[in-house]
């Protein structure tokens, strides 16, 4: 068997380490970035900026109180010192058919929605501006145009209705749609819980934040253990739960070739390797474990200095290549973290490895093997 394997050579399922290097350039130009791992790429890897929403987003601080907007519904009480009965309140007021009586005293002008011109209707105080203010400053408004009428009148202005100071929760969450936002404000996670939370594991869901042209997505699971990323939400801000499970891709001379699950927020290469089976004893090259991915041009420079190997979108296509001959490598595989889509590739040994394999093998077996023949022989 040792000498078939010796010259026909043995089937694999992919290269060996040396021809994976042997590629690493094509009619004399570079084909991908080759990184060797060490310390100094693991640390770097594993200190990497990622973007997320508090850097984006810095200049939104906690939002002002809600103002009325157009489509708003308002309604109005009004209220007069000399009680019910008497004065603009209790007579010409109540009567004008447009406001009824409360049991309390007051004169409540029916639930109105804000005009295209931003104002609302007020009996003997005629249009009064609500667009952009709070109720608060509206039903002072109201009382100063009410005052040549009634006798130190109290107005209270409630919004009964908000479609305007409002968020949009969708997506992978319990229960989607326009939710109001209140005077102390509210951060993602709790606009996110008041929709009744994510559907999946934090690991696999991630939050896309829309606003005002601008998107940025960060992962369920880091928006959680990192509070300076909850941030505020502003109104019209859409807020969508995705879920993307976190994959990577397992080739060559591991148990299983398929794409495989983090099964968590973060996992290490050597995490990946033993989930994917580990590498097999008699087709795995150790000192060649390769690791494929895409990486932006703010990576590449504190990786590689110099020029890089891009793509179109001007990412840089690298190898990772990390040797586990060397017991330094475990501890680098340990501290490595593989990130989703990566592409983890373990070289097949060369034919003289596995042949002289096959040969001590056999010299162990064959003895073995004459032995029972001899005993059977005897046995006839």
């Amino acid at each position: 068997m040792a000498s078939l394997i010796g010259c026909s050579g043995l089937p694999s399922a992919g290269p060996t380490t040396t021809e994976v290097l042997g590629q690493a350039e094509k009619n004399g130009q570079p084909r991908f970035n080759l990184i060797e791992v060490d310390n100094r790429v693991v640390d770097a890897l594993a200190t990497r900026r990622v973007v997320g929403l508090s850097s984006v987003f810095a200049r939104y601080t906690k939002p002002p109180s809600p103002t009325i907007g157009v489509g708003d519904s308002v309604s109005v009480s009004i209220w007069q010192s000399t009680g019910v009965g008497t004065g603009l309140l209790g007579g010409a007021l109540s009567g004008t058919g447009t406001t009824s009586l409360e049991k309390n005293g007051a004169v409540v002008v029916p639930e109105q929605v804000v005009g295209s011109d931003g104002a609302i209707s007020v009996p003997y105080a005629g249009r009064a501006r609500a667009v952009g203010r709070t109720p608060l400053q509206v039903q002072q408004t109201i009382e100063q145009l009410l005052a040549e009428h009634a006798l130190q009148p109290q107005v209270i202005v409630t919004v009964t209705k908000s479609v305007s100071g409002m968020v949009t929760v969708s997506g992978d969450v319990v229960n989607g749609g326009r939710m109001p936002l209140s005077v102390r404000g509210e951060r993602l996670l709790d606009v996110i819980a008041a929709a009744g939370g994510a559907k999946f594991p934090l690991y696999e869901t991630f939050v896309r934040l829309s606003r005002r042209g601008t998107t940025v997505s960060i992962s369920m699971d880091k928006l959680v253990s990192s509070p300076r990323e909850n941030i505020y939400v502003w109104p019209d801000d859409v807020i969508t739960l995705v879920r993307i499970p976190q994959t990577f891709l397992a080739f060559g001379a591991t148990l299983n070739n398929t794409q495989v699950p983090f099964g968590a927020s973060q996992i290490t290469l050597a995490q990946a390797i033993a989930k994917a089976g580990g590498l097999l004893d008699i087709r795995a090259d150790p000192a060649g474990v390769f690791l494929f991915r895409f990486e932006p041009q703010s990576v590449m420079a504190t990786l590689k200095p110099g020029p890089a190997v891009t793509t179109a979108d001007g990412t840089s296509r690298v190898l990772y290549h990390l040797n586990l001959q060397d017991v330094d490598g475990y501890f680098l595989a340990s501290r490595f973290p593989v990130q989703n889509d990566d592409i983890i590739y373990v070289a097949n040994a060369s034919t003289g490895q596995l042949s002289k394999f096959l040969t001590l093998v056999g010299s162990v077996t064959q003895p073995v093997f004459s032995g029972v023949v001899v005993v059977r022989s005897l046995q006839n």
